[in-house]
């Protein structure tokens, strides 16, 4: 875990060409990337019941012990390597039958990924047929272990045409220095509408997040407020949405505590939360009332996988690498949600454990209930 608070202040050490910065910052709301697929797939699927999936993908990389977050060694992934994971991700979509997916850490020019479009690789293999991206961490060239340029973040796929698709930036971290704050994820909110899910003058909203996951001050409460904030404008206007993602949270009345399921070779889980970097992104009580950070969106809005549910095995969707090294587990804890103003269609809900070895997390999957338009 510890190489994760390593590598981000060498993303400072870049080459600069003229005044242009290396690591692209955002205005509160801007323009996401918008993609169609080569060639367009007429959707056939019920547009009354419409299945939706969230899934970080982990960039095409599959189970690579990667150096960041896996106590690996790897770096960098090959383009032909990256290719068959997402042809995997690919055909797990098609025969989910997914009309709309939510998508966190893809890739679209990065060197780790062999500079695949993902997005696009995504919409030309799958039934999608349009796409929204937008980056959480666009840097032209990071010197640390040949990493090169990156440009990663949400994307959401959908059969049907997403329009006015807006990034909604998320707070910085606060408990970083200046200069790793620089080179560091940017989060955002992903927001889109789907004019043809419309319902009369009740608009059709899908929007996709990815929360911070390594912050031991408040930036994930805050992360998490404007979440709810964005849900609220929609919610208040009188229209719909479809939303989840990666909220790097575990459901309230979960184990808060993952440091021995986590910690590399050599680092210890001594008890000290604060200072010991092993805890980062291992420990969910960094901040007062932490656990029960996800309380207003369940009692809000109505989740794919209910509270009751939550907290079981059956519903882990985070498959960490170095505990299945260590004691083969496959997956130990929930980090990856649904949620809708709407109505779930009654036992659609599934978290797709087989897919462990896609990524480290498994998609969810639930219809969503429009009813007659």
């Amino acid at each position: 875990m510890s190489i994760i608070h390593t590598i981000f202040p060498l993303l400072i050490i870049m080459f600069n060409i003229g005044c242009e910065p290396f690591a692209k910052s955002y205005s509160s709301t801007s323009n996401p990337k918008m993609y169609e697929a080569d060639e367009y797939v007429s959707p056939t699927s019920n547009q009354d019941q419409v299945k939706v999936v969230t899934w970080n993908i982990r960039f095409g990389a599959g189970r690579l012990p990667w150096f960041i977050d896996s106590c690996g060694e790897k770096a960098l992934a090959n383009y032909d390597s990256v290719e068959i994971i997402m042809q995997k991700i690919a055909d797990t979509l098609n025969v989910m039958e997914a009309d709309i997916v939510l998508l966190q850490e893809v890739d679209i020019e990065s060197k780790r990924s062999g500079f695949m479009d993902q997005v696009q690789f995504l919409l030309n293999n799958t039934n999608l047929n349009y796409g929204a991206y937008a980056s959480m961490m666009e840097v032209d060239f990071v010197f640390s272990d040949g990493l090169g340029r990156i440009n990663t973040g949400n994307a959401i796929l959908s059969k049907f045409e997403l329009t006015e698709a807006k990034r909604i930036k998320l707070r910085l971290r606060t408990d970083q220095s200046t200069l790793v704050q620089y080179g560091y994820a940017r989060r955002n909110i992903l927001k889109a509408k789907i004019p043809e899910l419309s319902q009369g003058t009740k608009d059709f909203y899908v929007v996709n997040i990815h929360a911070t996951a390594f912050a031991t001050d408040d930036t994930k409460k805050q992360h998490i407020n404007k979440y709810l904030e964005t849900l609220s404008d929609i919610q208040n206007n009188n229209d719909y949405f479809v939303t989840g993602g990666d909220l790097n949270s575990v459901p309230p009345g979960s184990v808060t505590d993952f440091c021995e399921n986590d910690k590399c070779d050599g680092e210890e889980c001594d008890g000290d939360y604060e200072n010991n970097e092993a805890y980062q992104g291992s420990y969910f009580e960094h901040f007062e009332g932490e656990p029960d950070i996800l309380v207003p969106l369940y009692n809000s809005y109505e989740s794919a996988i209910d509270l009751a549910d939550a907290n079981l095995p059956s519903h882990y969707s985070h498959a960490p690498s170095t505990s299945f090294k260590r004691n083969n587990i496959k997956y130990d804890r929930k980090l990856s949600y649904l949620f809708t103003n709407k109505t779930w269609v009654n036992g659609t809900s599934r978290t797709h454990q087989s897919a462990w070895e896609i990524s480290d997390h498994m998609p969810v999957s639930s219809m969503v209930m429009l009813g007659n338009r």
